[in-house]
């Protein structure tokens, strides 16, 4: 069955293409790379692997939970409405909430994939060029394992958020190379990873868990490569190339935040859709859930240099600057501690 027979609501368009106009760059110093980079390309050959043998496949899901995630997970749980809907609507609230979000993985995978292949012509460096290629090969394995969870189990999937396209085509049509970086390695793969992690650490059913959990060990490595280029890079601009640089992200990460609201789940499920984006909007466990989703941006941010003062004030309006101290280095072992333990069960 084709993908837009699986879609929860009309698409448009089966495809979308994004006017762009950037550099290619060859490089013909071959012996100009850093450490760092060249130990992440190292780590990132060795850690390949196949979403077909690696995940267990034969494991299925629950019609009425798929995930096995808790009610809570439901950005309208807890309201007037869902205390009025029967256990069957619920049910169809959680598929397609679920369905929805693994959705927009599905579809920021794809950006990333593109991203990525977009970073090999653009950077400047043969390092860089190395690990972009394995990253190109992580992303489009990671299209491939949420297309098989939302086609072969879910049976349900839903069109890219407007919130994310418009992001991704702020990324694909600039023709800077370090603004491919920070909008695809730093702000949404950043966001990518924390709510890959809600799933990998609170979904009871393993399908789901270990999906999201050998995304990540790959992810994390992608975040390191965009600290890694961006912080040797963003010391040498200008004060007013640092400002343009924090103004992209800062309304990058507000355009984040409001994407999870969902709109298009309430109209699928025939519910009153304002009604239901008022509540997501004054829900203190929805504030709460989407403040952690910024648990990984919001340090790497720091630690590439973009930290003046407009960007601490914006993230202190979102509640988020708390999170500026954060280990990334240890977020990143744990990632990669806990995808070796889904492969010591499966084994």
């Amino acid at each position: 069955m084709a993908t837009k027979d699986r879609y929860a609501v009309p698409i448009e368009e089966d495809a979308w293409a994004v006017p762009g106009s950037f550099d290619t760059n060859f490089r013909w110093e071959y012996q100009d790379g850093t450490d760092s980079l060249l130990n992440l390309y190292s780590k990132g050959k060795t850690l390949q692997w196949d979403a077909e043998r690696r995940i267990d496949w034969s494991v299925d899901l629950d019609p009425e939970n798929p995930e096995g995630l808790p009610d809570e997970a439901v950005a309208i749980h807890g309201s007037d409405i869902w205390n009025r809907m029967t256990d069957q609507e619920k049910a169809a609230a959680r598929r397609h909430t679920q369905a929805w979000q693994l959705s927009q993985f599905l579809h920021g995978e794809q950006g990333a994939l593109i991203c990525s292949a977009k970073i090999v012509q653009q950077v400047p460096r043969v390092d860089a060029k190395y690990y972009a290629a394995t990253q190109v090969a992580d992303e489009a394995r990671h299209v491939e394992a949420y297309a098989r969870l939302l086609h072969d189990k879910f049976e349900l999937a839903y069109p890219i958020n407007p919130q994310l396209k418009s992001l991704l085509q702020d990324v694909l049509s600039d023709s800077r190379w370090d603004m491919t970086y920070l909008g695809m390695q730093v702000l949404i793969e950043g966001l990518a990873l924390a709510a890959f992690q809600q799933i990998r650490d609170t979904a009871t059913n393993t399908l789901a868990a270990q999906v999201n959990a050998y995304v990540m060990q790959d992810e994390a490595r992608h975040v390191a490569f965009g600290r890694i280029a961006l912080r040797e890079y963003y010391p040498e601009l200008t004060e007013k190339e640092r400002d343009e640089r924090e103004e992209f992200a800062v309304e990058a990460c507000y355009l984040m935040r409001d994407r999870f609201l969902a709109e298009e789940v309430w109209e699928a499920l025939g519910l009153p859709v304002e009604a239901c984006l008022g509540y997501v909007e004054e829900s203190q466990n929805m504030r709460e859930f989407r403040s952690r989703l910024f648990s990984r941006i919001v340090p790497t941010i720091k630690d590439i240099g973009l930290w003046g003062p407009r960007i601490r004030r914006a993230y202190a309006n979102m509640g988020i600057l708390g999170y500026a101290d954060a280990d990334v280095e240890a977020l990143m072992k744990e990632d990669e501690r806990v995808a070796q333990e889904f492969d010591a069960r499966n084994a």
